[in-house]
């Protein structure tokens, strides 16, 4: 059942943001130099990785690390970059990674290909099993202002209780924290 609502719900949100994902791409080019999308490698179902689209919100020379680990990351951002991460327009191109089944709506955000931290706790927890989401019970719960042992926790306790029910719950509680802007540091 998960999948299948993964499937048309990716469909239906593609035809509905087409023009407005057109839009964000043409304003990350003319705003910057470089591509409109930034492909970041990332960890998913069983510690494979994979390929992750996002709008590009950060200046080409950007080091390749977790954006809590850079020193400035403001000094990073294009100059649309902050607005796309606010909003998290950024993360629309990974509808594409749900379509193809490579990501999930709700799951645990995908770690970093060099977040060995996370993904040695995660394992540890037995979350490696679950598709990465677009959004997660750790994102509700704290997105960027938590530390790597929170976020796996919080991954864990989403593996012991995961339903359809509490995904359109983490769906919903998602909603109204980017509507409110709640936990985004950048």
């Amino acid at each position: 059942m998960k999948r299948a609502f993964d499937i048309l719900m990716a469909l239906l949100a593609i035809a509905v943001l087409a023009i407005p994902m057109l839009l964000i791409a043409a304003m990350v080019r003319l705003t910057s130099p470089g591509p409109a999308l930034y492909w970041s490698a990332r960890v998913g179902r069983s510690n494979i990785p994979f390929q992750m689209p996002k709008f590009r919100s950060m200046r080409m020379d950007t080091p390749t690390v977790a954006t809590h680990l850079l020193e400035d990351p403001g000094i990073y951002l294009t100059p649309i970059g902050s607005l796309l991460r606010r909003t998290s327009l950024d993360e629309l191109p990974q509808l594409w990674c749900i379509l193809i089944g490579k990501m999930s709506f709700v799951g645990p955000r995908p770690a970093l290909f060099n977040q060995h931290d996370l993904i040695v706790l995660r394992t540890e927890k037995g979350v490696e099993c679950l598709l990465p989401g677009l959004t997660g019970w750790a994102q509700i719960n704290g997105r960027d202002e938590l530390d790597i042992q929170e976020k796996a926790e919080l991954d864990a306790e989403y593996l012991a209780n995961r339903s359809f029910a509490f995904d359109l719950y983490i769906l919903f509680r998602t909603g109204v924290n980017v509507l409110a802007r709640r936990n985004v540091a950048h």
